[in-house]
């Protein structure tokens, strides 16, 4: 009785091990092709390939294919067969990591299929189009919610004027010198790098190149290379305010972008051996993960009170500027950042057809507290609705972090659900 009960016990893990194993290798099977895949859109859209380190040979292969159009009706096609495989394959709920590498490639799929349809000439709404790419949608924010945020400015900074060239004229006195950005930048960057380090184990070969560019639709950009290395480009062409600083040095660098793809490289693709990591389609929900984690990242390597000592004891005399009026100055950033969603209800009209561009700027001007020029379509005009991965982006992150007890009171627990999040296959479904 006691062998019959021992050869039932391992027939049942061994038949556990062997269907992990079996879901493990056909989305393996299944992990190759769509890496391919994406390297194939990416012929006909150069800005859908963010990153790609796996094996040359791949790109190469793919790069045969070239067509003179996009194929678009072969490549839904193709996407469609992945997922009608991928729904075929078992995953145990209770093992977790598979479940979410299976879930991963089921919402990525859906963003591939509405590029491809968006290169073929379909066109989505706003809402739509965010839904399909990113797993999305921002909620409606009613004018009332500006203007109540703008009336408290208003208050803060009274005077004669618009109060849109007073916030303007106020800002001046805070924009780092061109010649002081790099001393600037490096600091903040460095300064971060240290501050995650205390709390995330990166690879000991981890590093980044920085440089400024100039004529680029963005502020700031990191481009991951693979092998735990980063180049990092600041755009010089907008003024950079002093609190820029922190931003960028830890979006797109530490905690940001560069550790997120790092720790999803050593993790996934080295020790996994899950290869579709090795390829980053930029209008994807890995997107929303990545700029809601590398936004709300500044926070957690840079607490308020952490920040406001650094940037007023190291950064503001780099700068060579005063720090005499820096608490206004905090205050009026952290009001002007509640009109963040200002531009996507603005973008939003926009570029669904309902506003014209000069009644989109109007618009802006009065809830935004933007004037509106080129450059302030330039982005919302390239990249669409990605608008949303910020803000929105962010605020699912807070809130994910936040409710489960990560919050400011308890550092080390922010920490420790920030870095889980960065580390694993992750969808936006998931943070609702």
């Amino acid at each position: 009785m006691k062998n019959t009960l021992l050869l039932l016990l391992l027939s049942s893990l061994f038949l556990g091990c062997t269907k992990k194993q079996d879901a493990n290798v056909l989305m393996n099977s299944l992990a190759e092709k769509y890496v391919k895949t994406i390297l194939e859109i990416g012929l006909y859209d150069p800005m859908y390939v963010d990153a790609y380190y796996g094996p040359d040979e791949w790109k190469k292969e793919v790069e045969a294919l070239k067509e003179d159009e996009i194929p678009v009706k072969k490549l839904l096609s193709k996407l469609e067969q992945f997922e009608t495989t991928l729904a075929k394959i078992s995953v145990d709920p209770k093992e977790k990591m598979l479940s979410l590498r299976k879930q991963y490639l089921e919402k990525q799929l859906i963003a591939v299929k509405a590029r491809v349809e968006m290169l073929g000439g379909k066109s989505f709404t706003f809402d739509e189009e965010s839904n399909r790419l990113y797993d999305a949608v921002v909620p409606n924010f009613e004018d009332e919610h500006f203007a109540a945020v703008i009336a408290k400015l208003d208050k803060i900074l009274s005077g004669e004027g618009d109060l849109i060239d007073r916030v303007a004229a106020f800002n001046k006195a805070f924009i780092i010198p061109k010649d002081k950005v790099d001393a600037v930048f490096r600091a903040a960057i460095e300064e971060s790098r240290r501050r995650t380090k205390m709390h995330i184990d990166l690879p000991e070969n981890e590093n980044f190149e920085l440089e400024y560019v100039t004529d680029k639709a963005w502020a700031g950009y990191n481009w991951y290379k693979g092998n735990n290395f980063s180049l990092i480009q600041v755009n010089i062409d907008f003024p950079i305010l002093i609190d820029r600083a922190i931003d960028l040095a830890s979006h797109e660098g530490y905690p940001g972008h560069h550790v997120y793809n790092s720790l999803l490289e050593t993790n996934l693709v080295k020790k996994r051996e899950w290869v579709e990591f090795s390829v980053y389609p930029l209008f994807s929900p890995q997107s929303l993960i990545a700029e809601g984690t590398a936004n709300y990242g500044i926070n957690v390597v840079f607490p308020k009170e952490d920040r406001m000592k650094f940037e007023k004891e190291v950064l503001f005399p780099l700068a060579g500027l005063d720090a005499s009026k820096v608490d206004l100055y905090y205050q009026i950033q952290a009001l002007t950042h509640e009109l963040t969603y200002a531009r996507t209800v603005a973008m939003r009209n926009y570029l669904d057809g309902k506003w014209s561009k000069e009644e989109t700027g109007v618009w802006m001007e009065k809830y935004a507290l933007r004037r509106a020029s080129e450059s302030t379509f330039r982005f919302p005009e390239t990249y669409r609705s990605y608008i949303i991965n910020y803000n929105w982006g962010q605020d699912l992150v807070k809130e994910y972090i936040e409710s489960r007890g990560g919050t400011k009171e308890n550092s080390a627990k922010r920490w420790e659900l920030f870095t889980e999040l960065i580390s694993k296959p992750q969808v936006p479904e998931n943070l609702r």
